[in-house]
């Protein structure tokens, strides 16, 4: 999902922060607004509550209990990251 990493692409890095900042914003998109499917979880049983609704689409970060949602494109640009320093 990352050109910047691949060896012969035309999306290179030339300096080093560039990389780290566009590694950042991959794993962002990855882990909170892309859903997988072999995360989801299967609605139907016995307490059945949505009838029409088979599944529950989650992402990575649902699985890892960091959030309850799937964030949107807008609400992962407007969110302020934490800084590692």
């Amino acid at each position: 999902m990352n050109s910047r990493l691949i060896r012969k692409g035309l999306g290179f890095s030339k300096e080093l922060p560039t990389c780290r900042a566009a590694a950042g914003w991959e794993d962002a998109i990855y882990n909170l607004t892309r859903t997988h499917q072999s995360l989801r979880i299967d609605l139907t049983g016995p307490l059945d509550d949505q009838p029409g609704r088979r599944w529950e689409r989650r992402t990575p970060a649902m699985a890892a209990g960091l959030t309850d949602q799937v964030w949107s494109t807008e609400k992962l640009l407007r969110t302020v990251p934490a800084t590692n320093t």
